[in-house]
């Protein structure tokens, strides 16, 4: 039997209003796919898509159950006896949120899928844990990862309006007219430092006051009980993992100095790479490889945090070129393979280099480099060499 309290808990969830506003991945889905994972960072909009679709599927509600995972009346229970006795209520869509709670998760939906008629739609926080546990289910489950909302997503959230989502190779030809055709309805400046402090998760529409706090939570939440539950990382070692975020807040990205970043942190250089390992996967961080090709196993890699939002959280005196190039990554790298290069700050898809600046940078550092370009704050136009920073937003 399902206990009762899971039942009132799904009946609540269901009933309750959901945005209007749906983010990209919404439409990119399949939703015919009888098993289908969402996975992606906390905070960032995956219980809301999932129960988007349910106002949106003909599936009347009473064949509907959602489960949360980290609800504490979920202990000691069997995803795979759950999904049984609403099957054999006559049930048809199965929710399964924060999956990677569930111990043995992907071997009991591998055997709901196999046994019940059933779409099952799950999520989960911790990529690692899912990209782990999915091997069995890679040839069932189809797979959806859900980034932190782009610039353009926050665009259309605050005035109203639909902006295009353009290719990279779309933004850097035709920047000019990009750029031209969104200044004449609004000022991207103004938004764009808004979007820099608040505008990484949805959340920011509940209160911008108490944004920042969640924020917090929700870096805590992922380090003490994501990252430490799942990893079996020392509670008394979770400080190590804060101290690296603090530290790549108050300064300019830079190569990893493996000892100095161990001594720094307290912890051997073997431990530390499975911290970061790990955060980067909790979605805490970025990890970017120097160079292409070959060279890539000779270079450190270079630090950042996820998304610019997370600097206004954790320090007080922010550093701009740091916010600037984890905007760059967080917004590129979504679809793209970004690593850095020696004489811009960046080269994406071995194919485009770029620096990125203030509006008084240059292109004197990328010399006469084919298909480089400055990416500029501060400006709502460029020059064909240059493009302003906040365009590089509206990839997704």
């Amino acid at each position: 039997m399902l206990p009762s309290i899971l039942r009132q808990a799904s009946q609540f969830v269901l009933a309750q209003s959901q945005p209007e506003y749906h983010r990209f991945l919404y439409k990119k889905i399949n939703f015919d796919e009888r098993l289908i994972c969402l996975k992606g960072a906390r905070g960032a909009g995956k219980t809301t898509l999932l129960l988007q679709y349910v106002d949106s599927t003909e599936i009347p509600k009473n064949k509907i159950l959602y489960v949360a995972c980290d609800h504490p009346a979920m202990a000691g229970i069997s995803l795979y006896e759950m999904a049984q006795t609403f099957f054999q209520e006559g049930g048809r869509l199965f929710l399964v949120d924060e999956v990677h709670k569930a111990k043995g998760f992907a071997r009991e939906l591998k055997a709901i899928n196999d046994t019940f008629d059933l779409q099952v739609i799950f999520s989960g926080s911790s990529a690692l844990r899912i990209d782990h546990e999915l091997a069995d289910l890679s040839r069932r489950a189809v797979i959806y990862e859900l980034p932190v909302l782009s610039f353009r997503e926050f665009l259309e959230i605050e005035t109203g309006s639909r902006f295009e989502a353009y290719s990279l190779e779309g933004i850097v030809k035709n920047h000019q007219a990009i750029s031209a055709e969104i200044c004449a309805k609004i000022r991207p400046i103004e938004l764009f430092q808004k979007y820099l402090q608040h505008g990484s998760y949805p959340f920011y529409l509940e209160s911008e006051e108490t944004y920042i706090q969640k924020l917090l939570e929700v870096i805590n939440i992922t380090i003490d009980s994501d990252l430490c539950g799942l990893f079996n990382i020392e509670p008394r070692k979770l400080d190590t993992l804060k101290n690296i975020l603090y530290m790549l807040c108050s300064t300019p990205p830079v190569e990893l100095n493996k000892s100095k970043l161990s001594s720094a942190v307290g912890a051997s250089w073997p431990t530390l790479s499975k911290y970061l390992e790990r955060m980067e996967a909790g979605s805490l961080i970025h990890s970017v490889r120097g160079g292409t090709g070959m060279r890539t196993l000779n270079r450190p890699n270079k630090l950042m945090l996820n998304n610019p939002n997370m600097f206004f959280a954790l320090c007080a005196s922010p550093n701009t070129g740091s916010i600037r190039e984890t905007f760059f990554v967080s917004q590129v790298s979504q679809g793209h393979e970004v690593h850095y290069h020696d004489q811009g700050d960046f080269i994406v898809d071995e194919k485009f280099i770029f620096e990125i600046g203030g509006p008084g940078k240059t292109k004197g550092q990328l010399g006469k480099q084919g298909q480089a370009f400055v990416a500029s704050d501060g400006i709502e136009s460029g020059a064909p060499w240059q493009i302003p920073l906040w365009v590089l937003g509206l990839g997704y």
